[in-house]
């Protein structure tokens, strides 16, 4: 399902309803959570919490750096939680909270993919989205570019 929207609020209205309320339920939970310095826009047909160009304009892909991201996928939605990605204890840690709630764990390397917003546990998600201020992320992306080098 690739949605094509210029705002987050334009994403939302092109969503059927049911998806609608799924999507605009974790979309406040990530907007209340996140912490100061990341933009909400859509990008890649998805909405998108990002560090904008005029803060970090030295992306590799010329794009802004992609904090979280939620998606509505044909079957599915996803959640991509880039903080996990770059750090074993937040993973270990968030894997630890859907065991503790008694819910499956279906992921990628970021991808959180759920079918209700009864698959996550919300204090978890919101634990992870508020974990990693902007100055953290760009320091840890900047340590992964060299490394990468």
């Amino acid at each position: 399902m690739q949605i094509k929207a210029s705002s987050p609020q334009a994403y939302l209205k092109a969503l059927p309803p049911e998806r609608r309320a799924v999507v605009a339920k974790l979309r406040a939970l990530i907007r209340k959570h996140l912490p100061k310095g990341y933009a909400e826009a859509v990008r890649f047909g998805m909405l998108s919490y990002e560090v904008p160009l005029r803060r970090f304009p030295g992306t590799y892909n010329k794009q802004p750096l992609c904090y979280v991201a939620l998606a509505a996928q044909k079957n599915y939605y996803a959640l991509y939680l880039m903080c996990l990605y770059g750090s074993r204890a937040r993973m270990r840690a968030f894997e630890a909270a859907f065991k503790r709630a008694g819910k499956k764990l279906d992921m990628g390397k970021c991808c959180v993919r759920f079918k209700a917003l009864g698959d996550l546990p919300l204090e978890a998600v919101a634990e992870t989205v508020a974990s990693v201020p902007v100055d953290a992320y760009l320091k840890a992306y900047e340590a992964a570019r060299k490394r990468a080098r």
